[in-house]
């Protein structure tokens, strides 16, 4: 199952934790400098590395429609550099869905994975088992003195990027933001919007992620930001309570009424989604909703994001359609009615 259809630990605070590395094969250019004719050696070789294994399967990504690339970014399967690239790329993804191989984005090899709630250590040993794959096969780029070598500067060392997706509407509306950026800052974490950097914090969702690679061990850097995610758990926890205590009736309300839109409303747009999820989240949290979970709700935002929408109903092509589209994809998973392409 998809990270999005499982349950997880601290889900109404943690909606995902997602580990990625960052790897190179020795004796070939990084990717801007590659011909066709490399990268696809590059294709075929990451492809055999995991040819025994039968839980992969593997995807001709440049071969996909624009519609079902970009769904793969929505689902958070892939990059948005990945989906929006051009030219030979391959994606191999496990058959569990928590994993995703992205061959040839940034580097030549991206590993992800993905999963619900709050299981870092359980993202961390699933990209560190397929590494070892990986690496028994294939002649992987690494320096003594500076780690994995990586296309980007940023990423030498372990070329390891972990991260926490939150639900913080309480540190949102507290206006603390600015200082936690700033605090994050001081420890070698950085805050960025759903998307990661340079993204909005729709839905009041945001990755928390380490921004230091060299000099570090991965285990240093899983340990750290799991320390830090649990202290902003019960900080998050605390505001939500002292935004409900303010004025209950009018937070009550607030939710209710999105919660009203969600059951009956017969076109929903993207923004509007984002607030409604937010909404009706808190109210899960808070106990105000209790016949919805946090988790039905994580899987209606995916499910409901534009290509997933183009690309899961038939005859959707507009804006309006869509939305139409939308409103009924959050009225059916909201009944827990069984998904299926319309």
């Amino acid at each position: 199952m998809k990270w999005y259809e499982s349950c997880g630990k601290d889900r109404d605070v943690i909606v995902s934790s997602r580990v990625r590395l960052a790897r190179n094969i020795v004796d070939y250019p990084f990717g801007d400098r590659l011909d066709d004719a490399s990268k696809k050696e590059i294709i075929a070789k990451v492809k055999d590395a995991l040819a025994d294994g039968k839980e992969y399967v593997f995807r001709d990504f440049a071969s996909l429609s624009e519609t079902e690339r970009i769904a793969a970014e929505e689902e958070h399967a892939v990059s948005p550099e990945f989906a929006r690239g051009s030219g030979p790329r391959a994606l191999i993804e496990s058959a569990d869905g928590t994993a995703f191989i992205m061959i040839l984005e940034e580097d030549h090899i991206r590993i992800q994975t993905i999963t619900p709630g709050f299981s870092l250590d359980e993202a961390f040993d699933k990209a560190r088992e397929i590494d070892g794959k990986l690496d028994s096969k294939l002649n992987i780029a690494y320096d003594e003195k500076l780690g994995y070598l990586t296309h980007c500067p940023t990423n030498l060392g372990t070329g390891m990027r972990a991260s926490v997706m939150m639900f913080l509407p309480g540190i949102a509306h507290s206006g603390d933001l600015r200082s936690l950026q700033n605090q994050l800052g001081k420890i070698g974490l950085t805050i960025r919007g759903m998307a990661g950097e340079g993204s909005s914090a729709d839905g009041c969702l945001f990755q928390i992620s380490n921004q230091v690679t060299l000099g570090v061990s991965e285990e240093e850097t899983v340990a750290k930001l799991v320390q830090i995610t649990e202290r902003l758990i019960e900080q998050e926890r605390t505001l939500r309570r002292k935004m409900y205590e303010a004025d209950r009736e009018a937070l009550t309300d607030r939710i209710m009424r999105s919660y009203g839109v969600m059951l009956y409303a017969t076109l929903v747009d993207t923004q509007e989604l984002f607030r409604l999820y937010s909404d009706v989240r808190l109210g899960v949290s808070l106990g105000v909703i209790d016949c919805v979970t946090a988790e039905r709700l994580d899987r209606i935002l995916v499910k409901c994001m534009p290509a997933v929408l183009i690309r899961d109903n038939d005859g959707v092509r507009d804006a309006r359609s869509r939305d139409r589209a939308r409103a009924e994809t959050i009225r059916r998973l909201l009944s827990g009615a069984p998904e299926g392409k319309k």
